[in-house]
Parts: structure tokens; sequence; C-alpha cells
């Protein structure tokens, strides 16, 4: 058997800067920024912190200094995932006129934006009684690392410097990449600085400003990423800032904020319609409120339009914020309620980049849908199989589950026959491909000598693991990926069943039954009186405890008996942690709570499972998990859940422990939130009609409003209230033929 590399979460370095309780993040299109708090990027900074653009640091350091001395932190906001505001003070100096300022005499405010470039606007005040001259420096710097080589994977060669070119009002930093396209870091300042210097690969701006008393001194920068185009390159970065002057004209780059206020108003307007858009959602608990407003904020930075190929949720910041099967597909579906034209665009994407050879390096196959794809130098080069990747067993059973659930909600048959062929390569490679020994079960191996060893969700290259702590041999056959082609083949009959394929649907039913009769005799063990975790290459079935058999909840291939088991089993103190459900039993030797995937909590495993206690009738345990995930939420920057959390056992008023590298935002957490929302509010639709089905509000909801629910070629808008433990829906108004159907839980 071939071994294939570990994956890249198990090579991250942990920079300081990693692991500090928070970290800013702002995000607009194929760009995104990170930093400390303050805004800053520390030079010698090890970890992934960084301005980047295509898979490719363009910026990597990012310092303020005045006369000599680093400002002091205060405070900052974000604000709609795209606009943070940064409060500093000074430390004590001498000004450059010989005056002592003492500490809290000089204010400084930033403001900081992401669209075609990254924008910042520094505001320095003087709250003291006297006027003096202060040096203002601020220092910048780039790598050009690809997203890659951040995160620790090593390489052989790099590409080559092409120097730094200075002049009045900007700086560029040039670089010629061994995918021989070349990439440029230029920097506009307005207004000019008073010296503009190279030191050591660094460009340091200063600015000698006379700070009279209660006066507001601005310095606008610019920092755009450039690409060279090339043949099978997207886009480079545009230059189409409102009320920007010529980017190296010292004539006009001096007479405008270099298109500051013509970003901010653009954003603004932007994230105002996409809310316009979305279902609004209020309550009368502010910290919910906030929750749900940044996850939906979330939810548009990381829905990112590729040239050519249309919008597409990324999977989240920093590691992943590129197009990746499972994760981008799985977010979509939890994210139905709130805009299902995510999902629309999001398989449009997938559909587009549907494999159509044999080819091991991207463990390629016709029909299969994409794992992971890349833009940047390694990708390239040829250096990663990335262009795009496909080692992912589940992504093609996540597309056809997506469609179906999708064309139920909207009705939208129109893009059912767009992806008419799509769908039927996609089963193709379930039966010819999928499916590598003819048992009736999709198993995975990895080929490519730079892919992944596993291919399900816990990826990382000891996610799947025996209770002694043995590795598997593969071919691999995941019990939630037998759940999923189980759902994915009633879902596809359905479809047919739709289009008029009455003996293809019958087929498919006949199918998933032949499955689903065979599946508990191979996936349950008197063992451990639970399911198994997975077949390895012998059939030899894994015992470990683990988090997976949840997602079978959903799909149905679970006789009720044993559903029952499953869920009794995930709530018992060695899985449930207290705040929500570990990945790996506390009991089992491998377990640790701090790894990746062997103990930590993942919010997004956790709505999946609560969404099929929903679908099982266990509502008192999805009570339980929804109540504890949302408490957790509160203890996390912005009220946002993170990729995952470690496993620790609640305890006290202590609350959950971060993970230090965790992705933030990451799409398919972000997404957790509106499929608990709709699992405890029991909401589902069907074309014209939204069923509601024995809702339960939050022990911290009293009242809640969901409006502009899309139905079909309609809407409707719903308020629940909680009175005691009875939860009492009220319909506020519907559109269109939309109409409301409320049924009680059987």
């Amino acid at each position: 058997m071939e071994v294939c590399n570990q994956n890249i979460h198990d090579e991250l370095r942990v920079s300081p800067a990693d692991i500090r309780s928070s970290i800013d993040v702002l995000k607009e299109g194929r760009m995104f920024i990170n930093t400390l708090p303050g805004g800053e990027i520390p030079c010698d900074d090890q970890g992934g912190l960084g301005f980047y653009f295509s898979d490719t640091r363009f910026l990597s350091c990012l310092e303020l200094s005045v006369n000599n001395t680093s400002p002091v932190f205060l405070s900052r906001t974000l604000r709609d995932s795209h606009f943070s505001q940064v409060e500093m003070t000074n430390n004590e100096f001498i000004s450059n006129d010989g005056q002592q300022v003492l500490l809290q005499t000089v204010h400084l405010r930033l403001l900081r934006m992401v669209k075609d470039a990254y924008y910042q606007r520094i505001r320095v005040a003087n709250f003291g009684s006297c006027s003096f001259e202060v040096t203002l420096s601020v220092k910048l710097g780039t790598d050009f690392a690809d997203i890659f080589e951040v995160r620790g994977t090593p390489r052989e060669k790099k590409g080559t410097w092409q120097g730094n070119t200075l002049q009045r009002h900007s700086a560029s930093i040039n670089y010629m990449g061994t995918d021989n396209i070349r990439r440029s870091t230029l920097i506009n300042f307005s207004p000019a600085p008073a010296r503009l210097r190279e030191e050591d690969c660094f460009i340091i701006a200063q600015y000698v400003l006379r700070l009279e008393p209660k006066v507001k001194n601005y310095i606008y920068i610019k920092v755009t990423p450039v690409v060279e185009p090339a043949a099978g390159m997207p886009s480079t970065a545009c230059e189409d800032s409102l009320e920007s002057g010529d980017k190296d004209d010292p004539e006009t780059a001096g007479k405008h904020d270099l298109g500051f206020t013509g970003v901010a108003r653009y954003l603004i307007d932007a994230y105002q319609s996409w809310k316009d858009e979305c279902v609004r959602i209020t309550s009368d608990n502010e910290h919910f409120n906030q929750m749900v407003n940044v996850a939906i904020t979330d939810l548009r930075a990381l829905s990112t339009v590729y040239p050519g190929t249309g919008a597409v949720m990324e999977a989240g910041i920093p590691w992943y914020a590129a197009p990746f099967g499972r994760d981008s597909l799985i977010a979509a579906w939890q994210a139905l309620l709130i805009n299902p034209l995510l999902a629309r665009e999001t398989l449009r994407y997938m559909a587009r980049y549907q494999g159509r050879e044999v080819n091991p390096w991207r463990d390629e196959q016709p029909g299969k849908i994409l794992h992971e794809m890349r833009y940047g130098e390694m990708a390239l080069s040829g250096e990663l199989p990335h262009t795009p990747y496909y080692g992912s067993v589940d992504s093609t059973l996540w597309f056809i589950i997506l469609l179906a659930e999708y064309v139920r909600w909207t009705g939208d048959t129109d893009f059912l026959g767009e992806m008419s062929e799509i769908l039927e390569n996609a089963l193709s490679w379930c039966r010819e491909f999928g499916d590598m020994d003819g048992d009736g079960y999709i198993e995975y191996l990895c080929r490519s000598e730079k892919g992944l060893v596993n291919q399900g969700w816990k990826d990382s290259w000891d996610g799947v693991i025996h209770r002694d702590g043995a590795l598997p041999e593969g071919p691999i056959a995941l019990i939630e990926v037998q759940a999923y082609y189980y759902r994915a083949l009633l879902d596809a009959a359905e479809l047919y069943q739709m289009s008029g394929s009455i003996l293809k649907a019958a087929d498919l039913r006949e199918r998933a039954d032949r499955l689903r009769s065979r599946f508990v005799y191979d996936f349950w063990t008197d063992e451990t009186g639970f399911a198994v975790y997975a077949l390895d290459g012998y059939k030899k079935p894994l015992t470990t405890i683990v988090s997976n058999p949840g997602h079978c909840l959903f799909t149905g291939i679970l006789p009720d008996g044993l559903a029952v088991k499953v869920i009794e089993r995930l709530m018992e103190p060695d899985m449930f942690s207290g705040w929500g459900i570990r990945t790996m039993s506390a009991d089992e030797a491998p377990y640790n709570p701090m790894s990746y995937h062997n103990g930590s909590v993942w919010p997004h495993d956790n709505s999946i499972i609560g969404y099929g206690m929903r679908q099982s009738g266990a509502l008192k345990e999805l009570r339980l998990l929804t109540d504890t995930l949302f408490e957790a939420a509160q203890f996390f920057d912005h009220m946002r859940l993170p990729e995952l959390f470690c496993g620790f056992t609640r305890a006290g008023k202590v609350g959950p422990v971060r993970y230090p590298i965790a992705c933030d935002p990451q799409a398919w957490s972000v997404g957790s939130v509106f499929l608990l929302l709709r699992s405890i509010l029991g909401l589902q639709c069907r074309g014209n009609e939204f069923y509601v089905r024995s809702p339960y509000l939050p022990r911290s909801l009293k009242i809640l409003r969901l409006e502009n629910i899309r139905v079909g070629n309609g809407a409707v808008s719903l308020e629940f209230a909680r009175r005691e433990d009875q939860t009492y829906t009220s319909v506020i108004g519907t559109e269109g033929m939309a109409k409301v159907i409320f049924e009680k839980e059987v």
C-alpha cells in the first residue's frame, strides 16, 4: 500500500500569535487579512498572520511605532466581518523636540477594511495641552509564502526576489515564482511619507507630525496584491476603488484617501443588501442576536466569486480560504434556511470541476466531486496536486444530498435539468469507482504521493484509528459514508422521479434497500453495543467509540431501536463534554481532548447529529445539545463558534478551551448555528409548503422572529414564543403561494 503524506494540520507551526486569545480577521472576495487585535502583523511572527490573496501571503509584516515605541492596545470593534476599528494610545516617550510625552497623551485610531486591497486609515490626535513633534513609522514586508508553506509544508525550491521599487507615494515588492508568475505587493501612501526607505528587505515609511492639541492627523495606506496574468491563472487583484488616484502619480495620490471612503460606502451597501436577501432573525436575547448576525455576515464573507466559475462557499480562514467540496457543500446545506441561493451557486462551482479522468496524482476519477481547489504557486508549479485535488470520499455524496434538498426547498426544477448530467456522472462514480471491491459500500484509498491518507471528514493522518492506537490499512469504509450513500441514493431516486425517470428511480431505491439490509450486520457490534467506526481493508471493524455514527441519524439508515442506542451512547459522559459531543470517547486509548480529531468538539459534527436527533424524535437530547453549544458560543470572540474547540469536560463557570489553530470563521461551524436552529424549531420546506413541527425555543430565549424565509416562489414570516416549557408559533405573514403547515411530533 502506498503511504501518503500526513494531513497538513499535524505539520502546522504554532507561533505565539496563534495562541493569543483573539485574532482579527477581515475578508472580502478572495482576499483576507488576519492580525493581532491591534492590527499588527509582527515582523518576526512564524505563524499564519498576514494579508493573503490567491493562496499567497502578500503582507507578512505590518508594525506601527511612535518615536520607536509600540502603541498600547485599548480596544477593537469588528463590524459585519469586513470592518475593524482599533483604539490605541502611547507609551511614554521623548518627542522630536525634546519634550517628555506622558502615557495616554496620544490617541491612535485605526480603521481597517478589505475589498480589492487592504485599506488602513490611521488617525493621530494629541489630547495634551502642548504641541510637540513625533515620528510615526510604519514597517511593512512580505515573504510571498504559499499558504501550504505557511502551514508547514517544506519546499525544495523557492522563487526569486525581483527587487523593490520606491517612489514618493508608493513602494512595490516583487517576486517571481517557480510557476513563472510574477507577484508584487504594491503599497500606496497618502499623504507621502517624509521618508520612505528599505531596511533588511522591509519597507519603512516615516511621517514627521506636528501634533497640535485636539487636532486630528490622517494617514492612508493601501496594500494591493498584484499577480501577473498567465495562462490558467485567475484574474489579478483589481484597481477599481472609488475615489482612488493614480497609484504611482505623486500629483494625484496625495490628494485622495486612496479610495478609503468609497470602499467603506461600497461594503456598507453590499452587506446591507446581503442581509436583506437573507432571513431576518431577531429575539429578546442580545447575545443570541449577535451570534446570529455575525454568522449571517460570515456567510457573506465566506461566499466568494471566482472568475469564470461564479460564487462558492470557502471553507475557513486562514488555512482553508478556498473552495472545498465537503465543507462548502455541507455549509450550504446547513444554510438553506438563511439563503438557498448559496446552495445553487456552490453546486454550480462543484459541477464545473467534476472529475473527468483517472488521474492518481490528483486522486481524480470520472464523476467525482473535488476535495480542494488552490490557486497558489505550489499548486500551479506542480508541487501539489490541488488544481483541483479530489481526495474526498464523501464530497460526491454530499453533492447529491444538497442538490436534492435545494430542489425540494425551492422547487427549482430548471436547475435540476441543468445538473442532470452531473448527477448521472456522480452516481456512476459511486458504482464504478467509489465501491472499490463490489461489496456495495463506498471505500477510499489514497493514490497520490502528496494526497491525504484519510479522506473522510476526519482527514488528519490519525483521524481513523483502532482502539489500541494502531492505524488501519485501506481501503477504508467509513460508517457515515455508507449512511450518506444511502441518503444520496434515495435523494437521487426522488430527483429522477420528479423528472419522469420512473425505472431509474426504482433502481436507485432498490440499491438503497440492499445497502440498508446489509448495513447493520457489518456496522454494528455486540462488543461495544454500538456502531463501528469503519471497516478496514480486510473488512475488519474498527470498534473505536467516536461521534461518526451520529451522522447516520438524519439519513434514516439505522432502524429506530439502534438510532435510540446511538443517541443514548453519544450523550454519555465520556462522549458528551457538557459543551458538545466529542469526536472520540474519553475512555479510548487514543483520546486527547486537545487533538484535532480524537477528542475535540466540532460544532458542525454536533449540528449534523442534532439534526438527526430531530429526525429520530430525540427532542430532549436535541434541546440539551443546542443549549450547551449556544452557551459555548458566548465564550468565543464575536459569539462565533470556531472550527473546533478542546474536549475538556465542562466544570463550574469555566468556559470551553480554545483550540489554538482553529479556523475562525469556518463555514460549517457558521452554518451549525442555522442547522441547529432549524432542528429545534422543526422546520422543513417542500416547494411552496413550509412545515413547522413541535418547535422548541432554547432556554435563553422567550421570543424569536424569523422573517423573509424563502419558500418556493414565496416567503413566510413566523414568531415563536415560549411560556414555561411550551413554545407557540404565530404566522406573521406570507407572500406568493407559500403556506405554513403545522405538524406534531409522532
